[in-house]
């Protein structure tokens, strides 16, 4: 669904306490939550206004996304044990 909203925190609920945690006790953590929220709203904001991006540009950002997403969602679940 277009303009769909993906933060980390919507997308991993359950993890809102160690989100929260790692954020402030993990630079790096902090960073790239940072970023992918970041492109997360890029990507809400080019699919709300209809912006001109075309097909292979708009496939690479929500690449980028998944890829960070990825990598932050093994840290939550490594923070969790």
């Amino acid at each position: 669904m277009l303009g769909e909203n993906h933060s980390l925190i919507n997308e991993f609920p359950e993890y809102q306490d160690i989100i929260a945690v790692l954020t402030e006790s993990d630079e790096v953590f902090a960073k790239d939550a940072k970023q992918y929220n970041a492109l997360d709203k890029e990507i809400r904001t080019l699919e709300l206004n209809g912006a001109p991006v075309d097909d292979e540009a708009m496939h690479q950002l929500k690449h980028e996304r998944a890829i960070l997403k990825d990598a932050l969602y093994q840290r939550l679940v490594d923070a969790k044990k």
